[in-house]
């Protein structure tokens, strides 16, 4: 079993890095791991569960005539309901043809489908309080290197100034043809569209720890850390600090079949999204080891960049 009790990735308060405190430390951290954990976020975790218990619930007892009300089919469209299987990480970043094996409920700061009023009421204020956790985490991101270079004309509060989504994931006991000997993740391998990424996770009750990062070439575990967040920088992140911040590829591995009983977990993940028309250079853009084949010229808007990197699959398979 996994050791989920000593995690190799470093745990900062937000509350001291802006009161300046354990600044070379979080430099450091910043620019060559790009991922750490993080507390004071000023989100409880009676607000995660709060959030989470309400979207599983309706994920449990929902009518499919309800889901289906629920379910959005714009692909590039990040609202509402997606069922199990219904997405494919492995085929954007074209690494497999295996589905995320989870489900998922998304919103954003508008065009939302909730399936009640109380539903609403909880999620937007928990979006509310995960949207201003993201912009004071991403300043003391990006002042850290002092490299911010103000790309596409934008300090950073206008580059704060954003199009943020918030996507809750449940990934449920994977079944035999999907533990680890048969397909290894549940998830692919992927850096985030983001400028940074806020990731609030439950542990597998029987102590698996699926959620893994590239550090230094070297898959690290992120496990469960009571009253804290993951960060995660994004693509966007060294796109703005001329290479300085990396965004480092992470996934969700799968259960051995030993352990597939007891190793569901939920994961509330915060996108901080530049707005659609924030624009890049796409040769730096290379430089920094970001994937944009698909992109022509010499520089596009991140509008361009998303509307290539969504795969809906048209049925989700019977799980």
């Amino acid at each position: 079993m996994a050791d989920t009790t000593v995690p190799r990735v470093p745990l900062f308060s937000l509350t001291a890095l802006k009161q300046g405190l354990d600044q070379e430390e979080f430099r450091r951290c910043v620019t060559e791991a790009g991922v750490f954990y993080l507390t004071d976020c000023g989100v409880r975790e009676q607000d995660h569960k709060l959030a989470t218990d309400t979207a599983m619930d309706f994920f449990q007892h929902g009518t499919p005539e309800e889901k289906a009300a629920m379910t959005t089919d714009i692909p590039t469209l990040r609202r509402g309901y997606s069922a199990l299987e219904a997405e494919s990480t492995a085929q954007v970043t074209k690494t497999g043809t295996y589905t995320d094996y989870s489900m998922t409920f998304s919103m954003g700061i508008s065009g939302n489908l909730f399936p009640s009023p109380r539903f609403e009421g909880v999620w937007t204020d928990y979006f509310g309080g995960l949207h201003t956790a993201a912009r004071e985490t991403a300043r003391v991101v990006l002042e850290a290197t002092g490299t911010y270079d103000g790309s596409d004309g934008r300090d950073i509060d206008t580059l704060l100034d954003c199009d943020p989504v918030l996507r809750l994931r449940y990934f449920p006991e994977v079944p035999e043809h999907r533990a680890a000997e048969h397909e290894p993740r549940r998830m692919a391998p992927h850096y985030d569209l983001s400028i940074i990424t806020l990731i609030h996770q439950t542990p597998c009750a029987n102590g698996f720890v699926s959620l893994q990062a590239e550090i230094g070439g070297e898959l690290v575990d992120l496990p469960h850390i009571p009253e804290s967040v993951i960060v995660l920088c994004g693509a966007i992140a060294p796109l703005v600090t001329r290479g300085a911040v990396p965004a480092p590829r992470h996934h969700v591995r799968s259960p051995e079949a030993g352990l597939r009983e007891g190793s569901d977990r939920t994961s509330s993940v915060f996108f901080l999204r530049p707005s659609t028309d924030f624009s890049f250079s796409v040769p730096k853009a290379r430089t920094y080891g970001l994937e944009v084949d698909t992109l022509d010229g010499e520089s596009a808007t991140f509008g361009d960049w998303i509307g290539t990197n969504y795969v809906t699959m048209h049925a989700a398979p019977t799980p």
